[in-house]
């Protein structure tokens, strides 16, 4: 049989540019190799947006539609909604019994998020105990390997840890510790040189028209260096650039960076010319998106559900055997 992986998304609005290079390229490539659940984690989308969730729901079909258009087959991996399978809620309360507080509480990316997320309120219980949710998240579908990147590996080794301790406390060898599959971290900035974030709304849309597109790649910042056209450009640390080496084809990019050097072309007939090659490079997304009706989405997302929720109350089954609940 397969190992199993398990990935997932929070649903705060479509996906970017940074999510298909970031994690959704390399997802496709792992559902041939292993069984993958790709989740819409709706719930830990709820630790931060309680106070305003009117478009969770929407955000969920949003996804499902960029999950399918990037190429996630239904047919190969599970695509379903965290909140339709609430093994995922039992399974976190059995492990937030187990947990030290102090193991959540020395996780970097929590207080990061703490000093990071301006105009929310995330000092909550909920949002504390984020990764033990999302070690359930993992568990339940007994889990071998997650692919994360470098920044999300204090996550998973907690959920190792937390793994070991119901193994060790129930003597069982029901729950694998995760592998991380190490994705490399996409190399796009957002618009404006700064991490590309919903937040600072410096980012393409996958579903974004050419018009659109066209229009945020003219306001990329460029090689501040190079002011004048006859000025030398510096591609290495040119924003512009980096996309170029992320979407154009393999020959293409040395040209770039030779028409830079050498001062041979502006910066502003650059971005031009950038805009037509993502352009071309989402049609096909695009296309895929556009094909997808309601119904298709919505069935989608009720047989992603019944084959998660199979998997995971078999494995809750186990659990409360182990923990003496009546069943």
């Amino acid at each position: 049989m397969k190992k199993r992986i398990l990935s997932g998304m929070r649903p705060t609005g479509k996906l970017h540019l940074g999510h298909l290079m970031g994690a959704l390229n390399n997802w496709v490539k792992l559902q041939d190799e292993y069984l993958c659940f790709y989740m819409i984690a709706d719930w830990h989308a709820l630790m931060s947006e309680y106070e305003d969730p009117k478009n969770l729901k929407e955000s969920c079909y949003e996804m499902v539609r960029d999950f399918v258009a990037c190429g996630l087959d239904p047919e190969k991996s599970v695509i379903f909604v965290q909140s339709h399978v609430p093994e995922h809620l039992e399974l976190a309360m059995i492990f937030s019994d187990i947990t030290p507080l102090a193991w959540v509480e020395r996780v970097p990316t929590y207080k990061e998020q703490l000093r990071e997320v301006k105009g929310r309120d995330l000092t909550t219980y909920g949002f504390l105990g984020y990764p033990v949710l999302q070690a359930a998240d993992i568990a339940v579908y007994r889990a071998n390997a997650v692919p994360v990147g470098v920044d999300q590996v204090p996550h998973l080794e907690l959920t190792r840890e937390i793994v070991r301790r119901f193994n060790g406390l129930y003597k069982t060898g029901l729950f694998p510790e995760p592998d991380a599959i190490l994705t490399k971290t996409s190399k796009l900035l957002g618009l404006d040189n700064r991490k590309m974030s919903k937040s600072y709304n410096n980012f393409i849309l996958l579903s974004d028209t050419p018009d659109a597109i066209r229009k945020k790649v003219s306001v990329m910042i460029t090689d501040a260096e190079r002011i004048k056209l006859r000025d030398r450009g510096h591609p290495d640390i040119c924003n512009v650039f980096s996309y170029y080496a992320g979407f154009a084809k393999p020959d293409h990019a040395p040209k770039v960076r030779g028409w830079c050097e050498g001062a041979s072309k502006g910066c502003t007939e650059c971005k031009k010319a950038l805009a037509e090659i993502v352009i071309e490079s989402l049609e096909p997304i695009r296309a895929r998106r556009a094909k997808m009706s309601d119904d298709e989405v919505e069935d989608i997302i009720r047989k992603g559900a019944k084959k998660a929720r199979d998997a995971a109350s078999e494995t809750m089954r186990e659990v409360k055997k182990l923990i003496n609940f009546l069943q």
